[in-house]
């Protein structure tokens, strides 16, 4: 027996692909409803009736990011055939930046720590970072050492992508460049 999808219910993944896709380019604050309906091809009413207000937007926006985030890092822990603590790890690193290539995902996390002032971004960006964190410590096995260098290291590889410091000639840039790899930088290959 199938069940028909409710319009609200085949809605709301267009709403929040059209959100994150909006928060990411502008931001919370420069993000209007209107934005992410005018982006979704429906009414902001219909945004409202799926998302009360701005701020559960966003956040159901950034829900969906760590969602995306922790799938990715699931599947990389799965194509890994290094099995080792560090070896899942690098797995789950390299298929995040695959995740971010796109860089809206990215965007939408910075976004959001520009917000924390906001309640309830700050518990969604808590929350979604707690399960990144979790999940990476509990699937790799890794020392806690080893996992906050991780999650570090993905914050710096943030960074790199965000300010474009791979093309960048300067010393303090390639400081802290050296050694990201991050597919957004791959050159084309023949």
């Amino acid at each position: 027996m199938r069940t028909k999808l409710s319009t609200a219910d085949e809605r709301r993944p267009l709403v929040i692909d059209a959100a994150i896709a909006a928060f990411a380019l502008t931001g919370y604050r420069g993000t209007t409803v209107a934005d992410v309906a005018a982006e979704a091809g429906i009414s902001s009413a219909y945004v409202f009736k799926l998302f009360p207000s701005k701020e559960q937007l966003f956040v159901g926006a950034l829900d969906a990011c760590f969602d995306r985030v922790v799938g990715a890092l699931g599947r990389g822990a799965e194509a890994t055939t290094d099995h080792t603590p560090d070896g899942v790890l690098d797995a789950m690193g390299g298929a995040y930046a695959e995740l971010i290539s796109d860089r809206s995902l990215l965007m939408l996390q910075v976004h959001a720590q520009s917000a924390v002032e906001v309640p309830e971004i700050s518990a969604a960006l808590r929350r979604g970072y707690a399960r990144v964190t979790e999940f990476a410590s509990t699937r790799s096995g890794a020392t806690d050492a080893a996992v906050q260098r991780f999650i570090a290291f993905g914050q710096l590889c943030h960074l790199v992508v965000t300010l474009g410091l791979e093309e960048a000639t300067e010393p303090w840039a390639k400081t802290l460049a050296a050694g990201i790899r991050h597919p957004a930088f791959a050159a084309p290959t023949a």
